[in-house]
């Protein structure tokens, strides 16, 4: 495990990070997760983490932090399903919250409520779950009726 780095992404790192979402469930293309939206993040405060065994060059995990102008969102938090549950996202984690702690502001995720694995994790590196709210999306925003129209 000595060949494991962390570091930024790199542009060309995203083939093989889609490749691990798909391995870990996170990808999904409603998400619109595009190398396009992953730009913006970083262009407007955010962070992208990539752990990487720097030996052979797989990329083992991602971390991508977004800001929204008021605090950071966790997002697409992964470890390679064969290199789970060796520390390796606690290591990624306590890299993504430095940034975070340099940057002054809150951090907010969501989890599955199934994901025990990663809950104990998040918990033992300080986050708490709200229980007393839901969240509700929007993802095809083509279903948006304008305010113009009526309905």
């Amino acid at each position: 495990m000595e060949n494991i780095i962390i570091r930024d992404y790199l542009k060309e790192d995203y083939p093989k990070i889609v490749g691990l979402w798909t391995e870990t469930g996170l990808w999904d293309p409603e998400r619109n997760d595009s190398e396009q939206s992953i730009e913006r993040a970083l262009k407007t405060g955010g962070k992208f983490l990539v752990m990487v065994d720097s030996g052979n060059d797989i990329i083992l995990g991602s971390s991508w932090l977004t800001f929204d102008g008021r605090r950071l969102h966790l997002h697409h938090f992964c470890i390679k399903p064969e290199y789970q549950r060796k520390g390796l996202g606690t290591r990624l984690a306590k890299a993504s919250l430095s940034f975070v702690h340099s940057s002054g502001y809150q951090v907010k995720m969501e989890v599955h409520k199934e994901n025990r694995i990663a809950k104990h994790l998040y918990e033992k590196l300080g986050f708490f779950g709200y229980t007393n709210y839901d969240i509700y999306m929007i993802r095809d925003v083509k279903n948006i009726i304008p305010e113009n129209r009526c309905l």
